[in-house]
């Protein structure tokens, strides 16, 4: 049995055509329908029950389709794995996060520890980052909230408390807590739906039995603090995401457990690149730190 051979078959099993194969292929029909008269003959059993060029996957084809598509792709990570360690150094690592706001310090503690390797990091909101990893096109995922599937794997790094950023002329900037009830006539800036945190926070006060008013919802938090000392609304910010700006006070939520959750996200099946594995060393490192500081 030759690799060309299962190449083929899994060509002609996705479309069920062997003009259209052929063409995918680049190759003639007739070299086409011989590879797969001879994996037939190699099997001893027909794979495609045909009707003109229309071929249908059988039993025996459905079968050995899985077995041929799972071998391609083992192939497919030996390649990406041998590759990886011949090139650690010049490799791209690529990262997807909806949870940015500790990212400098981590790529800081990780660049300390690999200078050369570089990596390409996307801020995305949950579907879009969970799709790129499921693709391949992301090795690991820094996500609030953490994501559950069949093909992710998902460890919690870290339990974030969310707080509230007033303006310090703010009729609450002089309040250490404050219960979620009493923000029910405020108007908020935050960012779109779809971040974990905006999700989190307007599910937590639906609870209390309100609806934040917001009256700017954007793509980059970190603009948000801006906006809250402009004094155009105040904020649901991460406790991570503080900066020392003068004109803000941060309040903690008292009666509502307010927390956002971060995790780190990796595919199952997929082969982790070695800088992968020291990225994810070092995220996990990082927020142990934080947590015995807190």
């Amino acid at each position: 049995m030759e690799l060309l051979q299962l190449q083929y078959f899994i060509a002609v099993a996705r479309l069920e055509h062997v003009t259209e194969a052929a063409r995918s292929l680049h190759v003639t029909q007739s070299s086409l329908s011989k590879t797969i008269g001879r994996l037939e003959d190699d099997l001893g059993v027909p794979l495609f029950d045909r009707t003109g060029r229309r071929l249908r996957l059988n039993e025996f084809g459905n079968r050995f389709l899985r077995r041929a598509e799972r071998a391609l792709f083992e192939l497919e990570q030996g390649k990406q794995e041998i590759k990886d360690l011949a090139n650690l150094e010049h490799r791209t690592l690529e990262l997807a996060v909806t949870a940015a706001s500790t990212l400098p310090n981590i790529l800081r503690e990780f660049r300390k520890k690999r200078p050369f390797v570089h990596f390409h990091v996307q801020m995305l909101a949950t579907q879009e980052m969970v799709a790129l990893l499921l693709s391949g096109a992301v090795d690991v995922c820094l996500s609030s909230p953490p994501v559950q599937g069949e093909d992710i794997e998902c460890q919690i790094v870290y339990m974030d408390p969310i707080v509230v950023a007033v303006p310090k002329g703010h009729h609450l900037a002089n309040r250490k807590k404050v219960s979620l009830i009493e923000l029910r006539d405020e108007w908020f800036v935050g960012v779109k739906r779809g971040y974990g945190t905006r999700d989190r926070v307007d599910a937590v006060c639906e609870s209390a039995g309100f609806v934040p008013q917001y009256v700017y919802e954007g793509d980059e938090p970190a603009r948000l603090s801006a906006l809250v000392e402009a004094e155009i609304g105040i904020a649901f910010i991460p406790n991570s995401a503080r900066n020392s700006r003068e004109h803000i006070h941060y309040i903690q939520v008292d009666d509502h457990e307010l927390v956002r959750e971060i995790a780190l996200l990796w595919h199952k099946s997929r082969y982790i690149s070695q800088a992968a594995l020291e990225f994810r060393e070092v995220v996990v490192e990082y927020f142990r730190s934080m947590s015995e500081l807190s």
